[in-house]
This record gives C-alpha cells, structure tokens and sequence, in this order.
C-alpha cells in the first residue's frame, strides 16, 4: 500500500493538511463576504472528504486483495508442507520395510 515509498495513511494526511492550508489562506485573500466565504470553505471542505473518503476505499480495497493474496500463498505453502510430510512418511515406511526384512535375513542367517 506504499507507491514511491509514501503509505496511504501519510498522502492523506498531507492532502487533509494540505487543504486545510489552501481554506486558511483562501480566507485570508479572499475579496468575498463573510457568507460568501463560509460557502467557499464549505464546499472545500466536501472536496477535501470526498478525497479522504475516495482514498480509504482505495487502502480498503488494496488490503482486501493483499489478503486474499495471502490467502493463497498460505494455501499454497500449506499444500506443499502437506504433499512433504506424506513424502516424508511414506519414505519412513518404507525405511521401516527394508530395515526389518534386513534383520529378519541376519537373523536368518545366523541361524543356519
């Protein structure tokens, strides 16, 4: 969730501050009445949480994919671990096998 190395959460906050800034100062110039110029922060102010708002459904939707993503690798991983630990077994039964039959055959032996 990071693009060039900025989190989502740090261009928001610039973007939220950044307006926050632009509102001040456009009241500070602003040739308007005072009606005028509540309307003009007003209607920044919906700008500036309709980005935020915009912003945060993309983190949503971001993390949702890497999760799922995570998901699947989980999955993945779990599925190898599983097809090794069989491999696993079957090769220590089958250790098992060849070792008793080879005492069997020494016992055997030392028999006759």
């Amino acid at each position: 969730m990071s693009r060039e190395g900025f989190s989502a959460g740090s261009v928001t906050l610039a973007f939220l501050l950044g307006s926050a800034v632009g509102a001040g100062l456009a009241l500070l110039v602003a040739p308007k009445s005072g009606p005028e110029t509540r309307e003009l922060i007003k209607e920044q102010a919906n700008v500036a949480k309709g980005e935020a708002l915009k912003v945060a459904d993309d983190v949503k939707e971001k993390a949702t994919e890497l999760l799922e993503k995570s998901k699947e690798v989980v999955e993945t991983k779990k599925e190898i671990l599983e097809s090794a630990l069989e491999a696993g077994k079957d090769a220590m039964e089958k250790e098992k096998e060849r070792l008793l039959t080879k005492i069997k055959f020494n016992e055997k032996a030392k028999e006759a």
